[in-house]
């Protein structure tokens, strides 16, 4: 068995955490940027952006990789369902 210090342990646990932070930062800014750049046409297009980052930005804090994917998913498409029933009205 491998033998593990306290300190080895709690650095490990920040530089995982650190790294997290900083692919999240820059999803972010390619987010935004992409919003800058592009525009939104109506609302159904805006919501579903915004959805899409917000349950990004969830799905990675709570479930790493796969609920970033799973929660741009589920926010990019409510987000876009409601975006477009405000369209209608």
């Amino acid at each position: 068995m491998k033998k593990t210090y306290a300190g080895q342990v709690y650095l490990d646990w920040r530089l995982k955490m650190t790294k997290r932070l900083i692919i999240l930062l820059i999803l972010c800014v390619f987010i935004f940027s992409g919003m800058l750049v592009s525009g939104c046409a109506n609302n159904a297009q805006t919501y579903g952006l915004v959805g899409g980052v917000g349950g990004v930005l969830i799905g990675a804090v709570t479930g790493g990789t796969g609920g970033a994917v799973v929660g741009a998913c589920i926010g990019g498409g409510g987000g876009y369902i409601i975006g477009n029933e405000e369209n209608k009205q």
